[in-house]
């Protein structure tokens, strides 16, 4: 286990010099056993334990290797606050992407989260959500055009929820989020520099305002090397059918 210790040891020293940046590839597992004296069995297993640990990712297949792990982004779901904000507070560079932006028909699933008629027009805003210059989520949001006239007129490189709360005076108080696991298609997967079929965490939401008034349906998809899901939940007693009558289940389906 000492040479397993050892190994770790001089990768995490390489990844802190500076010598290896967060996205980098280590190499060949030859051409790494060489440069730490050590076996290639060794290694696996000292890469093993950094996986484990989060500082490294190893990705299989075509284009696949060993990789430095970007620093994790907890996205904490007791409270409801945009990217920007929640960059800040984990001392992140927060940066945005608008990929495009437009007055567009309200499909149907979104007319019925949003409360609206199929085909109403909705303003739709997509957009890559940057943690220190690194794609680290896309998001697609969709609010209501009668809400917010002219919001497409104004700069969405921002906070989009700090925005509606200056411009119009609409906060989320509430939101509504469903969690699933999917693989990137090609185009995601190009959009947030990772191979195509990697998993990520799509988050589905439906913010409301103070009133309960629904003004938000949107799906981010993050990535998951570089995302954590906090969860707090209040009290150890109780059911299910409890925890819905206030308000703490989280639907993961």
């Amino acid at each position: 286990m000492g040479d397993v210790s050892t190994a770790r040891r001089d990768l995490l020293a390489m990844i802190a010099s500076g010598a290896l940046q967060p996205g980098d590839r280590l190499g060949g597992e030859r051409e790494l056993a060489l440069r730490l004296g050590v076996s290639r069995t060794t290694l696996r297993q000292a890469l093993a334990l950094l996986e484990e640990a989060g500082a490294v990712r190893r990705v299989q297949g075509r284009g696949g290797g060993t990789f430095v792990s970007h620093p994790i982004v907890e996205r904490d779901l007791s409270t409801v606050v945009g990217v920007p904000a929640l960059l800040r507070e984990q001392g992140f560079t927060a940066g945005s992407r608008v990929v495009s932006a437009a007055l567009v028909p309200a499909p149907e699933v979104t007319a019925a989260a949003l409360g609206l008629e199929p085909g109403e027009l909705v303003a739709e805003i997509v957009r890559i959500r940057l943690a220190d210059g690194a794609p680290l989520s896309l998001e697609r949001a969709r609010l209501p055009a009668a809400l917010f006239p002219g919001l497409l007129d104004l700069p969405l490189g921002g906070s989009l929820y700090e925005l509606l709360d200056v411009r119009y005076g609409t906060r989320p108080a509430e939101a509504i989020e469903r969690i699933e696991a999917v693989a990137c298609g090609a185009e995601e997967a190009a959009v947030l520099e990772i191979p195509e079929g990697t998993p990520a965490l799509a988050i589905t939401r439906t913010a409301l305002d103070d009133s309960g008034r629904p003004f938000e349906y949107s799906r981010d998809l993050f990535r998951s090397d570089r995302t954590r899901v906090l969860v707090r939940i209040p009290g150890a007693i109780g059911t299910a059918a409890s925890a819905r009558e206030n308000g703490r289940l989280i639907d993961l389906g």
